[in-house]
């Protein structure tokens, strides 16, 4: 199953690489892109979701890797909820080399 990456900038200017094990997250996010930060959790919950799912399906175990970026995710927007107009950047997307 393809892994990969994707970057992204929080609304403070830090920037964070974030871990998919599927590249359905392709298909929820635009590089270069500004997300309000809801949209962007929300967006992150439903698409890593759904790579977890896909893991689970080929192989009998959702993917414990992806469940943890959306907590970790989840848990970073709430430092942003205070401000008025809270935006993610993404950034991009960045394979994964495996041997």
């Amino acid at each position: 199953m393809p892994e990969i990456n994707f970057k992204i900038e929080w609304p403070d200017g830090s920037q964070q690489i974030c871990y998919s094990p599927s590249l359905v997250v392709k298909k929820y996010f635009e590089p270069g892109e500004d997300y309000n930060l809801e949209e962007f959790v929300q967006k992150c919950r439903t698409s890593l979701t759904i790579a977890s799912d896909r893991v689970k399906a080929a192989y009998g175990f959702p993917c414990s890797k992806a469940m943890g970026q959306i907590q970790q995710i989840e848990f970073l927007a709430g430092q942003y909820t205070h401000l008025s107009d809270p935006k993610v950047r993404f950034l991009g997307f960045e394979s994964i080399l495996t041997d």
